[in-house]
């Protein structure tokens, strides 16, 4: 351990050494640095003609601190890439992260680097290099105002700096920080992001320490990632049963920990565990005073351990944000723990899973610190929250448990991890700002998730998710479009939706009233026809393949063009008032079904139990002779015996035989009794 810690203390040494000589020596503009190369071919600063400009002065950043000559990280990278990698059309972005991964892995070794000034203002410079990094690219190099950073840059950079983003939400998070500057991202916001998270990181440090020494006790170790309630004008009150206590809440990375205010002291913790498998659930509730449900602003934990439910409430004047912050962390460390149990991962692994849960936190806790947005929705901040919600994001989940999987391969690959191909992993960052306790370095994961030049499976399964999802945004905004207010209104919208439908009904009862006889014969004739010969299924295939060609051809002629517009006529308008009375009238009339439902389903119980009299003999006697035609004659025939009952009942020869039958079925269906209920909590017999 005193090895490590020596080890530790140089690195820090030399790079903030070489930070220091950078800044002294690079007072002047970016212009003066690149002029400065240009014109000293030779030694570190040596002009590399595959480079951008902007590339140039950012590889001569890295090399200073790196303390290689430009042209020794050049041969470095040119020994350990790939073909590919090398080739013409990729060398210099690739050559280029190939240096911002080496020199960030060292940089971050620094206890405090995101305070670093100097910090900030090279990681935002790597991500405009690579946006323009080969020599054709533009040779502005006014970066310093000027100049923001897109997406695809901040996507390839900021993960390979765990504390920053990870590969799933980067995206996210890059909307949340380009929310006021028309999504690209400015160097002010990029700073005040990375002072926030800053200062969210020595919070985290001080309230752990804090809440150790004024009694809180762990019976594990786990890292303190949220208190709250401990200010008396923002209770956190928990709800048992009918009784509520004020108190102070503490999220770890393992557990929930609630501790009732006495008088100037607080009760032992309760535990409220979300590391074990005790089928827990959390979700948002309605408080109230006397157990109404009034305010949303409350939040449910539920499992096996606890005879009822606990419920948290964080009360505010306005809004629900502080419960929607404390739902999304509370599911985060949640969800966390299940994917490590699902995928049973253990030792080094799980802690590096677990990391990222709490950088996730961190990075949501920066951004309310920011107040960037008032409406930021903290679950798509957070890894394993947004893959619980994202379509696909099982997919994800997945893919991140074969990586860290394949870990385990890496950790014995001491060549491949210090390449420099690959950036800094997350547990490895968290132990150099002091939030883990030091590993060895056998032990630790040494790689990251983004690799020079190329896509990782991961970030390969968050695009596909990310593509899948805006499709449905889509499909959603189209839905929100075609919303109409009124009762009426909709019933005219469905009633034309349904119009083929309603021809095609109004066809089969045209036929089965025989109005136009020939007609209906030759339907009957052709109907019976297939039947006989077994060609029904045929029919069924022939109308999906009827469906599918109008569907194909229909996109093939349409494509591009708008799908045509369906018109409906608008209704008379109805008052508020006459949409009441039309609802109520359509409730009492759905009243009445379920009525008739219940009646029917009383008259088969009471066949069913055989009640004396004529109806139930006669349905014992059409049973049994029900049973022996199926068992006797083919299904073929059983089917054409039923079409024919159904489609001649109103034919001229048949009308005042099916008249006298309808007639007889009624009176015996009406003579069936209705079977007795009671109905639970009263003495009354129903009948």
């Amino acid at each position: 351990m005193a090895m490590m810690n020596k080890t530790r203390d140089l690195i820090q040494g030399i790079v903030r050494e070489k930070s220091l000589k950078w800044v002294l020596s690079r007072r002047t503009s970016f212009e003066d640095e690149y002029e400065e190369m240009r014109h000293s071919p030779s030694g570190r600063r040596k002009w590399i003609s595959d480079l951008s400009p902007v590339a140039n002065v950012i590889v001569g950043r890295c090399s200073q601190i790196l303390n290689v000559t430009m042209d020794e990280l050049q041969s470095n990278f040119n020994s350990v890439a790939s073909d590919t990698k090398k080739s013409s059309s990729n060398y210099a972005r690739n050559f280029l992260e190939y240096c911002c991964f080496r020199t960030l892995a060292l940089s971050t070794q620094v206890s405090g680097h995101l305070s670093d000034k100097t910090f900030r203002r090279l990681t935002f410079d790597m991500m405009l290099a690579w946006e323009a990094p080969a020599a054709e690219s533009q040779p502005t190099l006014k970066v310093d105002k000027e100049r923001t950073a897109g997406v695809e840059a901040f996507s390839r950079i900021a993960p390979a700096i765990p504390t920053i983003a990870d590969v799933i939400t980067c995206f996210n998070l890059f909307e949340v920080l380009t929310t006021s500057t028309g999504g690209r991202l400015t160097f002010a916001v990029y700073e005040k992001y990375l002072g926030a998270l800053d200062r969210a990181i020595k919070k985290m440090k001080t309230q752990t320490e804090s809440l150790l020494l004024s009694g809180l006790r762990l019976h594990r170790e786990e890292r303190i990632l949220e208190v709250d309630g401990t200010l008396t004008t923002q209770p956190v009150l928990e709800h048992i049963g009918t009784s509520t206590w004020p108190g102070r809440l503490t999220l770890t990375d393992h557990a929930l920990y609630f501790e009732a205010l006495r008088v100037v002291t607080f009760d032992k913790p309760k535990v409220y565990e979300l590391a074990d498998d005790l089928k827990q659930s959390i979700k948002p509730e309605l408080t109230g005073p006397w157990g109404s449900r009034l305010f949303d602003k409350a939040v449910m934990y539920k499992s096996i351990s606890l005879s009822e439910p606990m419920i948290m409430e964080f009360p505010e004047l306005t809004g629900h944000s502080r419960r929607d912050y404390w739902l999304a962390i509370m599911r985060e460390v949640l969800y966390a723990h299940r994917f490590i149990q699902k995928h049973e991962i253990e030792g080094v692994e799980k802690e590096e899973t677990l990391s990222k849960s709490v950088l996730g936190i961190l990075r949501i806790q920066a951004i309310r610190d920011l107040l960037l947005s008032a409406a930021i929705k903290y679950e798509t901040l957070l890894m394993f929250n947004f893959c619980n919600q994202l379509p696909g994001g099982d997919n994800i989940l997945e893919t991140l448990a074969n990586v860290i999987a394949s870990r385990r391969l890496d950790r014995t690959n001491q060549s491949t991890s210090r390449s420099g191909m690959y950036s800094i992993s997350t547990l490895g960052i968290l132990s150099n700002l002091g939030l883990v306790s030091q590993v060895s370095t056998e032990d630790k994961l040494l790689v990251g998730e983004i690799v020079v030049g190329e896509l990782t499976s991961l970030e390969r399964a968050v695009n596909e998710a990310r593509i899948n999802y805006k499709q449905l945004e889509k499909a959603q905004a189209t839905i929100d479009g075609v919303k109409v207010d009124g009762l009426d209104t909709n019933f005219a919208v469905m009633k034309k939706l349904l119009r083929p439908m309603l021809q095609l009904g109004d066809f089969l009862i045209s036929m089965a009233s025989w109005d136009e006889p020939i007609k209906s014969i030759v339907f009957c004739s052709l109907s019976c026809f297939i039947i006989f010969r077994e060609w029904l299924g045929y029919a069924v295939v022939m109308l999906l393949l009827f469906l599918a060609i109008f569907m194909l051809l229909t996109r093939i002629s349409n494509q591009g063009k708008p799908i045509d517009q369906l018109k409906v006529k608008v209704p008379p308008s109805m008052t508020t008032m006459e949409q009441i009375l039309a609802v109520q009238n359509a409730i009492s009339q759905l009243e009445e079904l379920v009525q008739d439902g219940n009646i029917i389903l009383l008259k088969l119980r009471a066949l069913l139990l055989a009640v004396p009299s004529q109806a139930t003999d006669r349905a014992i006697l059409v049973l049994v002779l029900l049973a022996f035609a199926v068992a006797f004659l083919p299904i073929k025939f059983l089917l054409i015996m039923a079409f024919l009952e159904i489609f001649t009942r109103n034919s001229p020869p048949r009308r005042v035989s099916s008249e006298k039958f309808m007639r007889r079925f009624r009176e015996w269906w009406f003579s069936i009794p209705a079977a007795p209920f009671l109905l639970d909590g009263n003495d009354k017999k129903k009948k």
